[in-house]
This record gives structure tokens, C-alpha cells and sequence, in this order.
């Protein structure tokens, strides 16, 4: 049994220890979180907010936890789908409101200083090859290499939404509510949700959204395009697991890393850039393991075994 892994930096401690079983490797990084829950089935992982008695209100440990957890994720070859999810009866409430409170009482250039430092990240193993404008404090969601599935499971607001925005798709309860919360703080749109937003549900609506941070119900939000589907709430979970499990199963991880990047990539490219980019990346597919399966179990008509390479 190995001694118990306490690290800021996950990806190097992966690199060091790749002769020990994935198993154990995940055993041990389950000791480090304190404000999330990481459990993996049948080749999706679930990341759970879990300060339910704060309707999973935003930390300081939440933050480095979450980051970790979805590092590790990535970089686990046992893993092929990620859902992000909050405990109880909530998704995520925003910032906690004690750490808000503690930040105006410090001295502003200094805390300035301070957290624009923590903006930015060292790129980590296994990510997507994409601008470092992904690999923000909020942003890196993008730059993982799964897909990532948001489970919103009730109100989903502040850095709670913009964190729900970076995922790469949105599942939600018809109790779920939403809301950017940042105009009625006297605060303004931050962690880049005023680039995120308007690229899922256009000026107006993101416009809106920011200016009155007003409350949204599931089936509004569906209506303008931030949630791709709105279930019972009993059935979501199972729903949004089914869905992962789908990905996990019957599609090729190599083609989900690959238009995955892509996507991210054209939002700051030309036309001609993505359609010279797709010309070379189908040439490297029908070069790909996965590829050749991917043939193979159409063929035989039997479930596929793909690889990811």
C-alpha cells in the first residue's frame, strides 16, 4: 500500500508513480479532497460539489479540489466521460458569501495581486492542445480532454454558472434555477462569462441575463439554448449517467478528444483554418486504432472495443 500522496501539482505524481495500478493511484488522491466527492463507474467519472448545507456555495478548497480531481480524470486512461454535479438540493449557489465578506476587508491591491496570479495555470499532462486562454482558473474545463457533462441538479448561480457554462454540455432538472448573479452584488461579469455566454445563447439573451441577474427556470433556459435537456428531477441523474455511459461505451475517445479541440480551437480561428485543420486530422483518423474498430464492429455488427489511439 502506497503512503498517502499530498500534492498541488497531480499530473507530475501520475508521471512519477506510472508503474503503480491506476487503482491505487486513484485510492490515494481520494484522501486530498475535502469539499468534493470523486467516484468513477464503468469508465465515467462524477465529480460532487459537496457542501450541501451551503447549496455547494463556492471555496477556496473547492476550487483547488475540483481542479485536481478533473486532472486526474483527464489523465486517466479508465476514464472516458466526466459529470460534474452538486450534492443535495442544489448545483452550485455561487461564491460563499464568508469568503466574499473576508476578500473587501483585505487590502485591494494586494488581493489583486494576489488572485491575478491565480489566474493562470501550468498546463498540465493530457490536456487539449489549445491557446492558454483555456487553461484559466475557470476556463481549463475546455481544455480537458473528455467530454465534461454538467448535471445541474437546482440553482445554479455566480461562479456556479459561469463554471456550468465550461462544460461542454448541460443537463438540468426541471427544479433547476439559474442566474448570473453579478449585477445585483455590485459586481460585474467576471472569469470570462461575458465571452462564454453570448456564444450559447446569443447577445441579447446573454445581455439580459447579465444585466438583470434575474432567476431563469429550467425550461426557459433550455428554450434559449444554455440547457441542452431538461428532466424529471428524479430521472436526472440516471439520465445524464445513460448519457455518459453512451460516450464511455460506443464512442471513440480519440474522436471525442479530437473535435472536442477542435470545436475550442475554430472559436478563434477563419473558416479556411478549421476546414485545413479537419483536411489533415481525417487523414490522421483513418490512420487511428480507432478507426480501424471503429470499422470492425459495424461490420460484425457487435459492440466496439475502441482504444482511444
Amino acid at each position: 500500500m502506497l503512503e498517502p500522496i499530498y500534492v498541488e501539482d497531480v499530473t507530475r505524481v501520475v508521471a512519477k508513480y506510472d508503474h503503480i495500478l491506476v487503482d491505487e493511484i486513484r485510492e490515494q488522491f481520494t484522501m486530498i479532497y475535502s469539499d468534493i466527492l470523486y467516484d468513477i463507474d464503468d469508465n465515467v467519472a462524477t465529480i460532487t460539489l459537496n457542501r450541501p448545507d451551503r447549496l455547494n456555495a463556492w471555496s477556496r478548497d473547492m476550487e483547488g479540489d475540483v481542479r485536481r480531481a478533473m486532472e486526474v480524470a483527464g489523465a486517466d486512461e479508465g476514464v472516458r466521460a466526466i459529470i460534474v454535479t452538486g450534492a443535495g438540493r442544489g448545483f452550485c449557489a455561487g461564491a460563499d458569501m464568508s469568503m466574499l465578506s473576508a476578500s473587501s476587508e483585505e487590502d485591494s491591491d494586494s488581493r489583486r495581486e494576489a488572485d491575478r496570479k491565480r489566474l493562470h495555470h501550468e498546463p498540465v499532462a493530457c490536456q487539449l492542445e489549445l491557446p492558454s486562454d483555456y487553461n484559466m482558473r475557470y476556463t481549463y474545463f475546455t481544455a480537458t480532454p473528455k467530454p465534461v457533462i454538467a448535471a445541474i441538479n437546482g440553482p445554479c448561480a455566480g461562479l456556479g454558472f459561469v463554471m456550468a457554462l465550461f462544460c461542454d454540455v448541460r443537463f438540468v432538472s426541471e427544479k433547476a434555477v439559474f442566474t448570473t448573479a453579478f449585477a445585483r452584488r455590485g459586481l460585474i461579469a467576471e472569469h470570462g462569462i461575458d465571452w462564454i455566454l453570448p456564444r450559447v445563447v446569443g447577445l441579447p439573451n446573454a445581455l439580459d441575463l447579465l444585466l438583470s441577474a434575474r432567476k431563469i427556470p429550467a425550461a426557459e433556459a433550455f428554450q434559449m439554448g444554455l440547457a441542452t435537456k431538461v428532466f424529471p428531477h428524479e430521472e436526472l441523474m440516471d439520465g445524464v449517467v445513460a448519457y455518459a455511459k453512451e460516450l464511455a461505451l460506443m464512442v471513440s475517445p480519440r474522436s471525442m478528444r479530437v473535435m472536442k479541440e477542435q470545436v475550442y480551437r475554430t472559436q478563434g480561428t477563419s473558416l479556411s483554418e478549421s476546414v485545413n485543420r479537419g483536411f489533415d486530422e481525417m487523414y490522421d483518423s483513418l490512420d487511428s486504432d480507432d478507426f480501424r474498430e471503429g470499422v470492425a464492429h459495424f461490420v460484425e455488427k457487435r459492440a466496439p472495443s475502441f482504444s482511444g489511439q
